[in-house]
C-alpha cells in the first residue's frame, strides 16, 4: 500500500460513519521529507518539523511557544510523552502521532470532534509502529 493510499483511506476517511472527515492530514518522515498528504495540508517549515521533533525528545518543550504548523500556531493540550502531541486553536486542532519513522498528522475543525481526530491518528499511527515503520 503507498503512504498516499494511508492518508486518502485511513486518515481523510468517513469517521465511523458519522459523515465527518478531518479537515487535512500528512506522513512526514522525521527527517521532514512529506512522504504523503491530503491537498488541503498546509505548507510546513523545517523549523516547525524540528520544534515537533524536539518536543517528543524532551515533552515539554513546545508548550511554552506553541505548536506551529503552516504559520498557524496551536496551543499544546495534553498528549502522550514522546507518542502523541496534541494542539488547539478555538474549533479546530491537531494531533500528532509518533512512529519509528514518521510522524502521522491529522487537522480537524468543528464539527470534527478532538477525540475523533485522536482515534483516527493514533490508529494509523498504532498500526504502523507495530509494522515497523
Amino acid at each position: 500500500m503507498s503512504w498516499q493510499t494511508y492518508v486518502d483511506e485511513h486518515l481523510m476517511c468517513d469517521i465511523d460513519g458519522s459523515g465527518g472527515h478531518l479537515a487535512a492530514a500528512a506522513i512526514i518522515g522525521h527527517d521532514g521529507s512529506v512522504w504523503a498528504q491530503s491537498a488541503s495540508f498546509p505548507q510546513v517549515k523545517p523549523d516547525e518539523i524540528t520544534g515537533i521533533i524536539n518536543d517528543f525528545n524532551e515533552p515539554g518543550s513546545l508548550a511554552p511557544t506553541g505548536l506551529f504548523l503552516g504559520g498557524t500556531k496551536y496551543m499544546v493540550i495534553q498528549g502522550e510523552a514522546g507518542a502523541v502531541i496534541r494542539g488547539k486553536k478555538e474549533k479546530c486542532g491537531v494531533t500528532i502521532k509518533k512512529t519509528g519513522q514518521a510522524l502521522v498528522f491529522g487537522i480537524y475543525e468543528d464539527p470534527v470532534t478532538p477525540g475523533q481526530c485522536n482515534m483516527v491518528v493514533e490508529r494509523l499511527g498504532d498500526y504502523l509502529v507495530e509494522q515497523g515503520l
